[in-house]
């Protein structure tokens, strides 16, 4: 192995020995307590601690970098605490996410670090969001993103390069080709010789670097960093290297060739550097041994304050309370001054008095730029706040919703637009595993507001007419918004983009140019969980959202000696529960209307809680009227047949003569 000092000094390339040794030491130390059972499970990055180090040493300390499971040099490097460390390794509280996540499945601000979650891709596209945020802000800084060979082959690896060579966004994306995705070969995980051959496609600056030559390590993305500061631009970085243990520690090292762990046991990074600084003159051995008794004695007594640590003490409140970051809804109440205007109209001025509220606030999405979004929602937003601010975006929901949460880590506000709520599929990932779950992980918030133009009526069938929100309903730490009126919408949207938590906003397309309302020219704000009672009566509650709110109030105005109590949920999570309770105490009748098909809807959860909570109250059956159990056809006829406006009388009748 040949090393190039390059003009390192002395002092540096000591530093580099000593930073690598740690990790290993550390990891030497975790096998034996692995084998004790003092901990439960080990991702070993034994001989691939020169890319760690070489790359966390290159960038400035308030640079984000992003690591894998393996990167154990990455969190050492940034001088984090050991007896953390190792209390996030037992659940401690001490750690960084009180016992509710595992080894390196956490981030950081203090030391700008933003930790991996299992399903690997988003983070990349995570890594574009904090450029941009740097870009935005007129940062000269580089953020660092890990990946290992296996999840190039992950969409989200595709989506993000793209993204980032399309922005010319400053992220050094680092994949760590160590040979084995687990057990599949890199032989069987794609085709093309080397893997920063796949950077070209995207119009990439590439490398390939020698993972285990920690200066050439060290120099070359020390390099490229003063370089992408000040000419911002993404450039991936193949290093070479080769994962010495088992992907973790249960699945072995079986189905590696014995003669392949031995050529790669010759090239290990620590040991041939040793020897290259011996050589040089600058470590000696007397020195050696003080740097791994320093670093032993650290260890141990990072360990005795961890193994002392009382066990995480269970506090349910705590835990519920965890699930979302605390947001206090400040009432903001409008002029004197009204104008009539669409469902569609009210959104968009919502969003812009937003965005000159908030300059920090940035509006992702397909063609909203100078076209103004399929909807026209942005119509006009690029003059008024320029492309930094208004992006369109490539099509790649799930790296965009990735680099949402992204913007939200470096100090940003993002609103990302859905071109319709059926296609949130192809972002489904990071929604639900990364936006939702983050806060409760590791105490981050993602202030990220989804737009969802949704529904049918519109004869748009199968691909762009679905009301989906019972995919996100159930997702704990999501928020979702439904509007019915322009009023509702205009006020809730800001809410929702005040509001540090991530919040899915429904907007239904058959109402955006048919339904108009009296709304408040000036900003104002409508809190989430309060329901909004359109018309009371005593012989039957009714409890909607969306378009279901139009067709009961045709129903009763079609029938008007139908007296009855109707609820417009306006958000479904938080769910006003009380109003519903309060209703159907009063009325001891419910029926429940949803666009969406029946089973495991919304609905299906209001039932059984009403079921729970005032059983005894209750004079009839609760009854649920909703969509047909098929997809949203396309056909008029069909659509209508599939949409429940139609069935509800004859529901609600029967209930009614129970």
């Amino acid at each position: 192995m040949q090393y190039l000092s390059k003009g390192i000094s002395k002092d540096k390339l000591l530093e580099l020995y000593r930073a690598m040794l740690k990790p290993r030491m550390i990891e030497e130390k975790m096998l034996i307590l692995l084998r004790q059972g003092k901990i439960s499970k080990w991702f070993s990055g034994i001989g691939q601690e020169a890319i760690s180090i070489g790359v966390t040493s290159a960038l400035d300390e308030d640079e984000y970098i992003l690591p894998m499971h393996r990167n154990l040099g990455v969190f050492t490097t940034r001088g984090i605490p050991l007896f953390r460390l190792f209390s996030q390794w037992q659940g401690k509280s001490s750690g960084f996410t009180n016992g509710r996540d595992r080894s390196f499945h956490f981030g950081t601000q203090e030391y700008k670090i933003v930790g991996m979650i299992s399903h690997l891709g988003p983070q990349l596209g995570v890594a574009d969001g904090i450029a941009l945020a740097d870009l935005l802000k007129k940062r000269k800084k580089v953020t660092a993103v890990f990946t290992g060979e296996g999840a190039t082959s992950e969409g989200d690896f595709h989506e993000a390069l793209n993204v980032a060579a399309v922005w010319d966004l400053p992220v050094l994306f680092c994949v760590e080709n160590n040979g084995y995705g687990l057990s599949t070969p890199i032989s069987e995980q794609f085709k093309c010789e080397h893997i920063a051959d796949k950077g070209k496609g995207y119009g990439m600056e590439t490398h390939i670097i020698d993972g285990n030559n920690i200066l050439e390590v060290f120099s070359t993305v020390n390099d490229l960093c003063v370089s992408i500061r000040e000419k911002p631009r993404p450039v991936l970085l193949e290093f070479k290297t080769f994962r010495m243990r088992g992907h973790e520690e249960a699945s072995g090292t079986k189905y590696v060739p014995k003669k392949l762990l031995e050529e790669w046991a010759a090239k290990d990074p620590i040991e041939n550097y040793v020897e290259y600084l011996h050589a040089q003159g600058i470590l000696s051995e007397e020195l050696e041994v003080e740097f791994k008794k320093e670093i032993i004695h650290e260890i141990d007594e990072n360990l005795k304050l961890a193994f002392a640590e009382e066990p995480v003490q269970l506090d349910v409140s705590k835990e519920l309370n965890d699930v979302y970051k605390e947001f206090k809804y400040q009432e903001i109440k409008p002029n004197n001054e009204w104008h009539n205007i669409r469902l569609v109209d009210a959104i968009s001025e919502g969003l812009k008095q937003s965005m000159e509220k908030h300059e920090n606030l940035v509006i992702l999405g397909q063609d909203i730029a100078d076209y103004g979004g399929v909807f026209k929602i942005t119509e006009g937003f690029v003059e008024a706040f320029g492309t930094d601010r208004v992006r369109n975006t490539p099509i790649c929901e799930s790296a965009i919703v990735s680099a949402a949460m992204g913007l939200s880590i470096n100090g940003m506000k993002c609103v990302m637009e859905m071109q319709f709520a059926d296609f949130v599929s192809s972002g489904f990932n990071p929604i639900v595993n990364y936006l939702a779950k983050v806060h409760y992980r590791w105490n981050e918030n993602a202030d990220v507001v989804i737009r969802m133009p949704c529904g049918g009526g519109v004869g748009a069938g199968p691909f762009h007419s679905q009301t989906n929100e019972a995919w996100f309903t159930k997702t704990p730490g999501l928020k979702v918004a439904y509007p019915a009126f322009p009023y509702d919408a205009k006020g809730l949207l800001a809410t929702a983009i005040n509001d540090p938590n991530p919040v899915m906003f429904f907007e239904h397309k058959a109402l955006y140019r048919s339904i108009y309302q009296e709304v408040p020219l000036s900003y104002y704000t409508l809190p989430f969980g309060e329901a909004a009672l359109l018309k009371e009566g005593n012989d039957v509650s009714i409890v909607t959202y969306g378009a279901g709110v139009h067709w009961a109030l045709e129903c009763l105005e079609q029938n008007p000696e139908i007296k009855a109590d109707l609820l417009d949920l306006r958000t479904l999570q938080p769910l006003d529960t009380l109003s519903i309770f309060e209703s159907v105490k009063k009325t001891g009748k419910l029926i429940i209307l949803q666009e969406d098909s029946l089973f495991g809807g919304i609905g299906s959860d209001i039932s059984a809680l009403v079921m729970e909570e005032c059983f005894e109250f209750l004079d009839a059956p609760v009854q649920r009227v909703a969509s047909l159990e098929t997809p949203v056809p396309f056909a008029k006829s069909l659509e209508n047949n599939y949409l429940p406006k139609d069935r509800f009388l004859t529901t609600l009748i029967e209930l009614l003569e129970y």
